[in-house]
């Protein structure tokens, strides 16, 4: 295999054949930092994760994914956390469903009034549920820097109108899929990113990772709230370590964050590992 790239959190490979062998490392980022200590088990979750939804996303849209045993002379540290899949040309647009507000569309919304041009109802709070789900793309930014919101029109602007147009049915579409199976295991999915590419026909097909804890914000459906922040099934915990002043860490210093205690480790790999058990009804490992 020949080393392609590697992001925050995957590892990129070429395959002989050239496929490209995707793999999800127990790397952990925060506020554009990879921090210094992983989570374990955590690539395991989000590749299993991952591929639970593409079977129950298969009669919506095509995915990426060619097969998730791994190829023999692959590392053994790669099983479990390693999919074979299709090389495609991306589009370079973060595609984002909302249903609820939280995040930069709540910074945006309490400035604007709209989140990425759509204009919302006066009076939402941080939590509230949006009165139908909305499509709110992103910039997909280099490494270390922030995507940035942006409207509709300027997806169709670039992209063409029909494209941003089955973007934004996609990306609804399996929003709503990923909702309702997920609301049935007492999970809200507040909003999630999806990625979407070209395959050698000219199809669009969903890539990367899909409702997992690291693409979506996942709350428990019994202790939603509207007007505070949610209990999270994500990296929260590693999020409010790092700005307390246990931490000793200043966000805005320039300086990389500390090393991450164990208990903190440890509930942000339970974390992981309980959404991915609720959802699925399997048991992790």
């Amino acid at each position: 295999m020949r080393h392609l790239y590697s992001g925050k959190v995957r590892d990129l490979y070429q395959t002989e054949d050239g496929l490209l062998l995707m793999v999800a490392s127990d790397r952990i980022s925060a506020f554009d930092y990879v921090l210094p200590t992983p989570i374990p088990d955590r690539g395991r979750v989000l590749t299993a994760l991952s591929l639970w939804w593409f079977e129950r996303l298969a009669d919506l849209v095509p995915n990426h994914v060619v097969s998730a045993d791994v190829p023999a002379g692959v590392p053994a540290e790669f099983a479990g956390r390693a999919v074979l899949c299709r090389r495609l040309d991306m589009v370079p647009v973060e595609c984002v469903a909302r249903g609820y507000l939280a995040g930069s569309g709540l910074t945006d919304y309490e400035l604007t009034g709209e989140v990425c041009g759509v204009a919302l109802p006066p009076g939402l709070e941080d939590g509230s549920r949006l009165p139908e789900p909305i499509f709110t793309p992103a910039t997909k930014a280099p490494q270390g820097e922030h995507d940035e919101n942006i409207s509709y029109h300027a997806v169709a602007r670039a992209a063409g109108e029909d494209l941003a147009a089955e973007l934004r049915r996609l990306t609804l579409a399996v929003y709503a899929r990923g909702v309702e199976i997920a609301l049935r295991r007492g999970i809200v999915i507040a909003d999630t990113k999806l990625e979407f590419g070209r395959d050698q026909a000219g199809a669009l097909v969903l890539a990367d990772e899909v409702l997992t804890p690291d693409s979506s914000r996942f709350w428990p459906a019994d202790e939603w709230r509207p007007g505070r922040p949610q209990p999270s099934f994500d990296k929260q915990i590693v999020r409010d370590w790092l700005l307390s002043a246990e931490s000793g860490w200043d966000r805005h210093s320039g300086e990389p964050p500390p090393p991450v205690p164990d208990p903190v480790v440890e509930r942000t790999r339970a974390r992981y590992v309980e959404v991915y058990e609720r959802l699925t009804g399997r048991r992790f490992g």
